[in-house]
């Protein structure tokens, strides 16, 4: 059976590191053995950041919503359980543009809220 050498991959292997740590500072750009450390750090931090970017929009939604509710004199929870009471089906999401681009339409809203309570 013939001799396999591995240099090829090895090179191969190696380059692809040194290529996602690109940019990076100092020797991490350039050692492959800090530049793996760094790359697999990193990588870790993006599939955290991933689900906090999640939260963190939710969290600015929430607030706001319940900055423009304040506003039109409910609270965001009292809002939220009205509109749910009334029927009115908006992804928090939506409530928040509404809040923010049309806020006439937002103090409807808190109308029929208010009167879904």
């Amino acid at each position: 059976m013939a001799r396999v050498k591995g240099a090829v991959m090895t090179r191969k292997r190696r380059n692809k590191v040194l290529k996602a740590a690109k940019g990076y500072w100092g020797a991490k750009s350039k050692h492959f053995r800090m530049a793996k450390q760094a790359v697999m750090k990193s990588g870790n931090y993006a599939f955290i950041g991933r689900k906090q970017r999640k939260r963190d929009f939710r969290r600015l939604w929430i607030a706001r919503i319940s900055a423009q509710a304040r506003v039109n004199g409910l609270n965001y929870s009292t809002l939220i359980h009205g509109l749910k009471n009334a029927g009115i089906d908006l992804n928090r999401k939506m409530l928040s543009e509404i809040a923010v681009s049309d806020k006439d339409a937002f103090a409807v809203l808190c109308d029929k809220a208010k009167s879904a309570l």
